[in-house]
């Protein structure tokens, strides 16, 4: 049986020189990857107690649905702005160029609620910390966050300092 690593194909100076990109469509493309990547990240969040999962778009949809699937917990969408179509509540941050904004639906967590936030990567840990404040705002408690790659070279953990963090994949470098 292979190990996940191997369903990661590594692309060497893209989208610039000196950076390795790790592409998480070949792990989805190939259905034994795809099961093996859900399965490892549910494993590594199996001892956690919680009420919701919530994941970005779009690939937090992705392996964030089957987790909460499996688990019968509901699946909690945070979309970029403008894409749901009830009230919301949102949070800006920063990005490498410019800013964006995500927001979930304001009734989407309720207060005390525990969530689960799942996403396949972390990096600089900008989107993942804005997805922790927009949990808390509505008075979720942040339990634990699970992504399939981390690429530890970025720092992204630094930011997420008193959050559970795992990872089923970690890459040194950037």
């Amino acid at each position: 049986m292979k190990k996940l690593e191997e369903y990661v194909v590594s692309i060497p100076d893209f989208p610039e020189e000196g950076i390795i990109f790790r592409d998480v469509t070949s792990v989805l493309q190939d259905a034994e990857g795809l099961q093996l990547a859900v399965n490892t990240m549910q494993e590594l969040v199996k001892d956690l107690d919680y009420d919701v999962v919530a994941g970005p778009e779009s690939r937090g949809f992705i392996f964030g649905t089957p987790i909460a699937y499996n688990n019968k917990k509901p699946f909690v969408l945070i979309r970029k702005a403008g894409k749901l179509p009830r009230e919301t509540v949102s949070v800006s941050y920063d990005l490498e160029y410019g800013s964006a904004v995500i927001e979930m639906h304001k009734d989407s967590i309720q207060p005390g609620q525990k969530v689960l936030i799942v996403d396949d990567l972390i990096a600089t840990g900008g989107t993942t910390e804005a997805m922790v404040k927009l949990v808390e705002s509505l008075g979720g408690e942040v339990v634990g966050i699970v992504v399939l790659m981390e690429l530890a070279g970025l720092k992204g953990r630094e930011k997420l300092a008193g959050y559970r963090l795992d990872s089923a994949i970690c890459y040194q470098g950037k």
